[in-house]
């Protein structure tokens, strides 16, 4: 069975069904939010319905002294592997290890000739993954005070 809710300014709510399975949230009679096969699917204001693909898990935390996490979502913590080599282990485990990963970092800001860091992400799978940050000046391992990680899926 399928329902759909359309929020009408000039006949209130509708509500209509049929055998399509599809779940559908109208606003004057435009989709905004549907359910589809198990994919959740929204319009954004770009003029048509589109599959979500949401952050599977995030993480924002300090890498030096004793690695602490200052905000996640479905991590359960990190392990600390070493100077400038952290594990970023998920609460719920994503459906396989072909997920993106995105980072930022907090560096030498303002300061004319900064040394900046590359991070590298290694040893993905389905409960975690692996995290490291090289000095792109000398190539070493370094740990950084302000690190910031998403997984998407």
């Amino acid at each position: 069975m399928a329902v759909t809710l359309n929020a009408s300014t000039t006949t209130g709510l509708e509500i209509a069904s049929d055998t399509s399975g599809i779940v559908t949230l109208r606003n004057n009679g435009t989709d905004a939010l549907s359910v589809n096969s198990g994919n959740l699917q929204f319009n954004s204001g770009y003029g048509s319905v589109a599959t979500a693909y949401g952050c599977r898990a995030w993480v924002n935390f300090n890498g030096t002294g004793t690695v602490a996490i200052r905000a996640s979502g479905n991590v359960s913590s990190i392990t600390d592997n070493g100077t400038g080599n952290y594990t970023i282990n998920f609460t719920n485990a994503l459906p396989d290890a072909n997920y993106t990963t995105v980072e930022g970092q907090k560096t030498g800001m303002g300061s004319p000739g900064a040394i900046s860091n590359q991070v590298g992400f290694n040893t993905y799978s389905t409960t975690s993954v692996k995290v490291t940050c090289e000095n792109s000046g000398n190539g070493v391992y370094t740990d950084l005070d302000y690190l910031t990680v998403a997984i998407f899926r």
